[in-house]
């Protein structure tokens, strides 16, 4: 009974969240929840001296203040003190809010001194070891909360599959979390050189519950003393707290802002190899994403683990490749089974209507 109660909520959620995505540009501001990872007796991590909880509401308080030059963006955060908030009530303040954007920062560290660079991450079902190592550590502050069992349903941070449950409503936006991701290392490798390790997926609890476009900055490891050192100045923080408000800013003109909601609407079919012409009689084609990168690919079977049919799509700095075009969505349920039989594991389907991408619940309705 409780089981098919949590269904129907996890539904009415899912629900309301898409009812809000939809409207979202419809909003006076553009409304972004940054969230200062740790914080009073979660320190995160300490090398060297340098203590994250400390960097990281440093850099936060700072991509605030100068995100809030301007008068149609709202900021909200999750902490502007030294204080403990439990994992839960980050995204939380996100979801009641009706935020558009939810970027946690947090620093970096490994028991091997010598890996340097910075790393974004959205949610995904990841599960390479390094990516469970990120996981495991942003989501154990959850053991530090009283009554964490039943906070989180059961949840077990060294478990992350069971975040299975939730991935439909992280797929919702994806496809922005991930632009997002992108445009932010894309501004730490151009403008600061710094080594970017690239936009990753794993299952993070914070992005996880967040239901709007989600981003995880790790800034660098505090590990390499070097890097620490750099994390822990004045310029560090500075120079990394623009170059994440540059890469906001350039996401909010490609995907909020009314001026260019038109362009983001229209598909740019940029496959070089493959065009599809298959339309249903109503007009709608479904593909299944297949990835998402900043590296503009060949679509050759040779470059997608044999998977032909590929096509790409432009949008803004961000390349998606996608797998068939069919005009059933039964037909694009075996397509994303052989995707994923390929190894694309957070592979999904997503559809076109007469060539423009619309919600999966207005395809298959």
């Amino acid at each position: 009974m409780k089981r098919n109660i949590g269904v129907k909520v996890l539904i009415l959620m899912l629900v309301t969240s898409m009812f809000q995505f939809t409207n979202a540009q419809y909003k006076n501001k553009f409304k972004i929840v940054l969230d200062a990872g740790h914080g009073g007796k979660d320190p995160g991590n300490s090398y060297h001296g340098y203590v994250e909880k400390n960097i990281a509401l440093a850099t936060t308080l700072l991509v605030g203040k100068y995100l809030d030059k301007y008068p149609d963006i709202e900021i909200l955060y999750t902490r502007k003190t030294d204080v403990f908030i439990e994992l839960k009530d980050r995204p939380k303040l996100a979801n009641e809010n009706n935020a558009d954007l939810f970027v946690s920062i947090h620093c970096n560290s490994v028991k091997n001194l010598a890996p340097f660079g910075t790393e974004t991450f959205v949610m995904g079902l990841n599960r390479s070891s390094t990516n469970l190592e990120v996981a495991k550590q942003e989501n154990s502050v959850i053991l530090l909360e009283k009554d964490y069992k039943e906070k989180y349903n059961g949840f077990d941070p060294n478990k992350p599959e069971t975040l299975i449950g939730l991935k439909i409503l992280q797929e919702e936006y994806l496809d922005q979390s991930i632009a997002l991701a992108s445009i932010i290392e894309t501004k730490f490798t151009k403008k600061l050189k710094r080594n970017s390790r690239g936009v990753k997926q794993s299952p993070l609890w914070v992005l996880d519950a967040s239901y709007m476009p989600s981003v995880l900055i790790e800034l660098g490891f505090l590990s390499n003393k070097t890097e620490g050192s750099y994390l822990n100045s004045t310029k560090g923080k500075e120079e990394m707290a623009q170059a994440i408000v540059d890469a906001v800013l350039e996401y909010k003109k490609e995907y909020f802002d009314s001026s260019s909601s038109e362009k983001s609407n229209t598909v740019q079919e940029a496959n070089d190899t493959v065009k599809t012409t298959t339309v249903s009689k109503k007009g709608i084609t479904f593909k299944v994403q297949i990835a998402a990168s900043g590296r503009k690919l060949e679509t050759r079977s040779s470059n997608f683990k044999g998977l032909k049919n590929i096509s790409r799509e432009q949008s803004g700095s961000l390349y998606k490749y996608f797998y068939g075009s069919e005009d059933s969505y039964d037909e694009a349920q075996d397509r994303l089974k052989e995707a994923k039989a390929k190894g694309y594991s957070t592979a999904f389907i997503v559809a076109y209507k007469d060539g423009v991408k619309i919600n999966m619940s207005d395809a298959i309705k």
